[in-house]
């Protein structure tokens, strides 16, 4: 679909700068597992976040030698972060064939989050999305005929070359990535579900920050672990069954249904890591005492809130809007003495990136 090539040279003189803010974003059906160049295993669904987000701006200028490649320096929160760093260069030698323009530039990178850092929001997500975006305002500087719609295309490839759930976090609302039985998807790029039930609109997404710090397995190693698991390929079809049955019910804003798939997949996901070899726990004793005390007030009261969790020990809390003034109270009063240092993101699904001015 994106295929290689485009500008190879830069005007002499030619420098500036851009900047995107791209949100995080939450999976509701799970990605777990892949093939060749970050490729899904089975298709995804996502909720695309509002508060939680990556803030990266890159300034360039045409390089004076300019067949010595891209030349990089990485900030983090404006200071130097060499381990960072090196990721980032990795990645950009990784689709410079994308980009043939890069090898002519010097850029300067400067990244920062609007959520702590190591607090379970998928970082990796943002932050690759944010960097995609801003290299395509660079490409459209140099190529003003890009179209609004390959511009994002192309955003979303990139982006999942960085990271899978990237190319979720171009797209505002809710995200579909995998090829399935909804019109248009692919494996190579995310695209925006249309004709969803408007409760789905504002759903909000508490963050209850179980444990923060780094994971004790990474996502990417859980994600080859798939590859011996003996469920995988039942977790795969069961994925590509949900995705169809969840679509349907986006359209149809029926919540009961809505909770009970979404909270299946979150078990699931947490199956596969327990049944893999070797074998790993990503949940903690508090992220199934907040599940347990979920399940006790949606019985004793019938609100709408449902869980879902990341590859983490942290809990995500669904609910629609409405009712959003009883469920922030319930969880201020029964919930918070589970998080780490009581601490919890409020935060509500998105309209998507949005690029930023420069003075």
């Amino acid at each position: 679909m994106i295929k290689p090539g485009g500008i190879h040279h830069v005007p002499e003189g030619f420098s500036g700068k851009v900047s995107w803010e791209s949100p995080s974003n939450i999976a509701l059906v799970k990605y777990w597992g892949k093939t060749g160049n970050q490729i899904p295993a089975n298709p995804s669904i996502s909720f695309t976040l509002s508060e939680s987000k990556t803030i990266t701006s890159i300034s360039f200028k045409r390089r004076a030698n300019v067949n010595s490649g891209p030349q990089v320096c990485f900030l983090f929160e404006g200071k130097e972060a060499g381990k960072f760093g090196e990721k980032t260069f990795l990645f950009l030698k990784k689709i410079e064939d994308y980009f043939p323009f890069l090898k002519e530039l010097e850029l300067e990178i400067d990244t920062k989050n609007t959520f702590p850092h190591s607090s379970g929001i998928a970082s990796s997500a943002s932050g690759m999305s944010a960097m995609a975006l801003c290299l395509m305002s660079i490409e459209r500087i140099l190529n003003s005929e890009i179209t609004e719609v390959y511009f994002y295309e192309k955003a979303s490839f990139i982006a999942r070359l960085g990271s899978g759930s990237a190319c979720r976090s171009v797209y505002g609302g809710l995200t579909t990535w995998g090829e399935s039985t909804i019109l248009n998807s692919s494996n190579e790029i995310a695209i925006p579900l249309s004709d969803t039930h408007k409760v789905f609109n504002d759903f909000q997404d508490t963050i209850l920050l179980i444990e923060r710090g780094q994971k004790e397995v990474s996502s990417t190693v859980g994600h080859g672990l798939m590859h011996k698991n003996p469920f995988a390929q039942t977790r795969f079809n069961q994925a590509r069954e949900n995705t169809q049955r969840l679509d349907e019910i986006l359209r149809s804003g029926n919540l009961e249904e809505f909770g009970a798939l979404v909270e299946s997949e979150a078990l699931t996901l947490h199956a596969m890591m327990m049944t893999s070899s070797p074998y790993f726990m990503l949940m903690k004793p508090n992220t199934v005492e907040v599940i347990q005390k979920l399940w006790e007030y949606r019985k004793e009261t019938g609100k709408h809130v449902y869980f879902t969790l990341d590859a983490g020990a942290n809990v995500h809390l669904l609910y629609p809007k409405s009712e959003s003034v009883e469920v922030l109270y319930w969880i201020k009063n029964e919930l918070i003495g589970y998080c780490e240092n009581q601490m919890y993101i409020c935060d509500t699904v998105g309209l998507g990136p949005q690029e930023l001015k420069n003075d």
